[in-house]
């Protein structure tokens, strides 16, 4: 991805999503550029993720806390913990099937909003919503489902790209929280990649420290992102 052929544009200042006291910044490759598609995997390796339409990156003036970080397909091995969560959800069915709005699962994500994000500006998200923050025209964009005897449990909106696979977003039905439902959606994503010979899952950005982004950190070996390029997760 070539910076003079692509144009960037910088957000305006807002709060930030992981720490309240802090204001955040993005840069975002252009919008309207007509060639994302074929950006993407460029973007990706340059530490951007996809939300709806758009590619960023954060960009913050005093701040470098969010890290891209990536997990190695080809030496990655589940942990005991991963095994167990493998194993607890063998019953569980997963289909690749095509991206897009239909009423099962929006009634789905509804209901993960409401529970595991209450108040926090998506919880009353509607079909439009649904399609503009989880879809884009140009993405090579899968959604994994999750079913419990024909019963959908959950939604892994996967991009699969030559060179990478982003793990985009996971919504789940939260009366499930003991199956540990989101780190069985990043094994699949894992095993997708596997399946396919795509070197890399991307999972979007880590914090050092932050318990929300903790859990990236089980799934080695991996990579972070940072002024030197990739390197291993400490």
């Amino acid at each position: 991805m070539r910076s003079d052929n692509v144009r960037l544009f910088q957000t305006l200042p807002h709060t930030c999503g992981y720490f309240a006291e802090r204001t955040a910044q993005n840069l975002v490759i252009d919008p309207a550029a007509p060639q994302l598609d074929q950006l993407y995997g460029a973007a990706l390796e340059r530490g951007f993720r996809r939300a709806g339409g758009h590619l960023y990156l954060p960009h913050c003036g005093s701040c470098r806390a969010c890290t891209p970080c990536r997990i190695d397909v080809e030496h990655f091995a589940a942990d005991r913990s991963q095994k167990r969560c493998l194993k607890r959800n063998a019953d569980i069915t997963v289909h690749e099937s095509m991206a897009g709005y239909n009423a099962e699962r929006h009634a789905l994500y509804e209901r993960y909003l409401r529970q595991r994000h209450p108040g926090g500006g998506m919880d009353e998200a509607d079909a439009s919503d649904f399609r503009r923050f989880l879809t884009a025209p140009w993405s090579p964009t899968l959604f994994l489902e999750l079913r419990l005897a024909g019963r959908l449990v959950g939604v892994a909106v996967t991009d699969v790209c030559v060179n990478g696979v982003s793990a985009v977003y996971t919504f789940f039905d939260p009366d499930e929280h003991a199956r540990s439902l989101g780190t069985f959606a990043i094994l699949q994503q894992v095993q997708l990649a596997q399946r396919r010979g795509i070197p890399w899952v991307y999972l979007g950005f880590w914090i050092e420290g932050h318990p929300k982004m903790d859990y990236k950190r089980r799934f080695r070996p991996s990579q972070i992102r940072g002024p030197q390029g990739w390197a291993p997760m400490p």
